[in-house]
């Protein structure tokens, strides 16, 4: 049962970060120039575009990664929610194409879905980074570096009364 209780714990963390590790991070090594000449879109300076590129890569794979190993999971999380909402503002602007109440499909429509499953997915981050009650985020505003310790498996955690 504890294995299947770590597997499942690491399937859920997979899950949130898959989009970014491998996925996205792999687009952005494969496909460099064309992820540069996207954040052109927003940052007309070259260099600067390229920076923020390499941040981006950075935060994709070395965040999850925290994640999937649970090593200062709960401020990666921090991070990569961060990062969610920033993207969204940045480069899911569904207001910009000024079609989002026109009928049919519209450009500024499907922008506003992946605006909103930016912000869903940043929340299940803070799902990781503060819990789901007081106590929790009380821990992490306390230890921000600390591990939520996702794969420890102790007796407490069972429910009352459960078959042996």
């Amino acid at each position: 049962m504890a294995e299947l209780s770590i597997a499942i714990a690491f399937a859920v963390r997979l899950l949130l970060v898959l989009l970014f590790l491998p996925f996205s991070a792999l687009d952005k090594v494969l496909n460099f120039r064309g992820a540069v000449g996207q954040a052109r879109e927003r940052v007309p300076n070259a260099s600067l575009a390229r920076v923020l590129i390499l941040a981006g890569l950075f935060v994709e794979i070395v965040m999850s990664l925290g994640i999937l190993t649970g090593i200062a999971d709960r401020a990666a999380a921090f991070v990569l929610a961060g990062y969610c909402g920033v993207t969204a503002l940045l480069w899911k602007q569904f207001w910009r194409p000024g079609d989002f109440w026109a009928g049919g499909d519209s450009k500024g429509r499907g922008l506003f879905w992946d605006f909103l499953k930016n912000f869903a997915l940043a929340g299940g981050f803070l799902l990781i980074t503060f819990g789901t009650g007081a106590e929790t985020v009380r821990l992490f505003l306390s230890h921000p570096l600390a591990s939520s310790q996702p794969y420890r498996i102790t007796p407490s955690t069972e429910p009352a009364g459960a078959a042996r």
